[in-house]
């Protein structure tokens, strides 16, 4: 079992800049990737950035290039770095880890960019 704890969201305007943390405890060992993906009202589940283990991370191309996702694997916790946040970044962000082919999600933090 892998327990995911995210923090960080919250209402931003337009322009500006967030970051999510996800603290995982639990089983830690075999863990694959930790990600963020979020949630729009009546739109489907887009994936957002992943880190996957070894270093590599990678960014949707919706976010890329305002998008930072890194891994403190000392402290079991993955941050989502937003800048130039849009109207349409709104959404719940979910943190979630692969462990052994089975996906762990958070509870989601909202995240609402207005003016």
């Amino acid at each position: 079992q892998v327990q995911l704890v995210e923090s960080g969201g919250g209402l931003v305007q337009p322009g500006g800049s967030l970051r999510l943390s996800c603290a995982a405890s639990g089983s830690m060992d075999s863990i694959n990737a930790m990600g963020w993906y979020r949630q729009a009202p009546g739109k489907q589940r887009e994936s957002v950035a992943v880190a996957i283990s070894g270093s590599s991370t990678n960014c949707a191309s919706s976010v890329k290039g305002r998008c930072t996702i890194s891994r403190d694997n000392a402290k079991n916790t993955v941050y989502l770095q937003m800048n130039s946040l849009k109207p349409e970044d709104t959404a719940v962000y979910y943190c979630y880890a692969v462990r052994l082919g089975y996906e762990y999600r958070g509870q989601g933090t909202q995240v609402t960019v207005s003016s």
